[in-house]
């Protein structure tokens, strides 16, 4: 039965790390990355749609992220969007492709960029204490109703504890990884 609780928090731990990568893949590093064009919506027919719904994305160097439209109408359109985002890209366009280019990250920026990865790992390693909590609660239920023993439940609270312990330096890691690249000129 324990087992079964644990590999809830197991299975909640993963999406929490799968999360924060995405969370990761959209600050921006010096480098050209369609990733972190995701979360930009497009009014296309009056509806909000995803940026690469309407066009096809491209990093062409390291510095450059193209564009081409399926609709040469909705240019105009899928450049506001980028103008408007809080990425600070400046698009440009021939007429029928959309140029991003990627500006190097002045010393400031990046110490900013830093700082909104550790807020993300913070908040994800918030998200493994309350799941964590949700599991001793599910436990001390089962040794409530008898369905596991006392000593059962030590044994789970240590598995428990140590999972959590084991994914919380998987956060550290992952966005000490971020940092390097954030801070790589």
């Amino acid at each position: 039965m324990d087992n079964l609780v644990l590999d809830e928090l197991k299975s909640g731990y993963e999406a929490t790390i799968r999360g924060l990568r995405n969370s990761l893949a959209k600050i921006r590093t010096g480098r050209a990355n369609t990733s972190m064009l995701d979360s930009i919506r497009v009014d296309y027919y009056g509806q909000p749609t995803p940026l690469a719904q309407v066009c096809t994305l491209k990093v062409a160097d390291p510095r450059l992220i193209t564009l081409n439209p399926w609709e040469k109408s909705v240019i105009p359109d899928i450049e506001r969007a980028i103008a408007s985002s809080d990425l600070g890209l400046n698009p440009s366009n021939d007429g029928n492709i959309i140029r991003i280019p990627i500006p190097a990250l002045t010393g400031e920026r990046r110490q900013d960029l830093v700082r909104m990865a550790r807020r993300e790992a913070e908040d994800h390693k918030i998200s493994l204490r309350n799941e964590r909590r949700d599991a001793n609660d599910q436990l001390k239920a089962l040794e409530k109703n008898s369905e596991i023993s006392e000593d059962q439940l030590h044994r789970a609270f240590s598995k428990v504890d140590a999972l959590t312990e084991k994914y919380t330096k998987m956060i550290d890691e992952i966005v000490a990884e971020k940092e390097t690249d954030i801070l790589e000129i």
